[in-house]
């Protein structure tokens, strides 16, 4: 019986893994909910020098797409601590650098947006912070963690996906204005 219900857990925390996964794609490959063809003009850059491309024009830095950056991976490192708690600080870590380096390594490749290592640098973090968040939450709740997490990610991942799709639907039915037909 006991069996039976950490299995169903698990079911649960691998579904809402995968509709992150998908959000983070739509988000950062292809800048949904606000994708614009200028978006993506067919350019690629690539800026290899931390911080170069987060200044405005009046030379202040941006700390808004850092923060966003950092805030996008943080359940990274909570769902992989939470599916693979076996594996290593190390492994966990890389694996959150892995997959942001995936995506700027795609980005460059589809020329979607500019390949940069600050993106890559703040999604690590992001996957460190949340490593540790779940490290304290294991150390704090105990057993009980795994739920917790289980509850957390599934309110989460609702209220992400409902702002998700009203921004969609916002960016492109309500924005866009009326349709013109020929």
């Amino acid at each position: 019986m006991e069996k039976n219900h950490r299995e169903k857990r698990y079911t649960l925390i691998k579904i809402l893994f995968v509709i992150y996964i998908l959000i983070l794609i739509g988000i950062i490959l292809f800048k949904l909910p606000f994708y614009s063809p200028s978006i993506s003009d067919g350019i690629r850059v690539i800026n290899l020098v931390p911080l170069m491309g987060s200044f405005d024009e009046n030379g202040i830095l941006g700390l808004r797409e850092i923060a966003d950056n950092i805030m996008l991976f943080i359940p990274f490192g909570i769902y992989i601590s939470v599916l693979k708690s076996e594996w290593s600080l190390l492994k966990r870590v890389l694996s959150a650098a892995g997959l942001s380096l995936a995506f700027e390594v795609a980005q460059f490749i589809f020329a979607l947006g500019r390949t940069d290592v600050t993106d890559l640098l703040g999604n690590t973090l992001g996957g460190v912070i949340g490593i540790g968040v779940y490290a304290l939450a294991l150390r704090i709740l105990k057993e009980r963690t795994f739920k917790a997490v289980n509850i957390i990610a599934l309110i989460l991942t609702v209220c992400v996906v409902s702002r998700f799709i009203y921004l969609f639907y916002v960016s492109y039915f309500v924005m866009s204005g009326p349709a013109i037909i020929t």
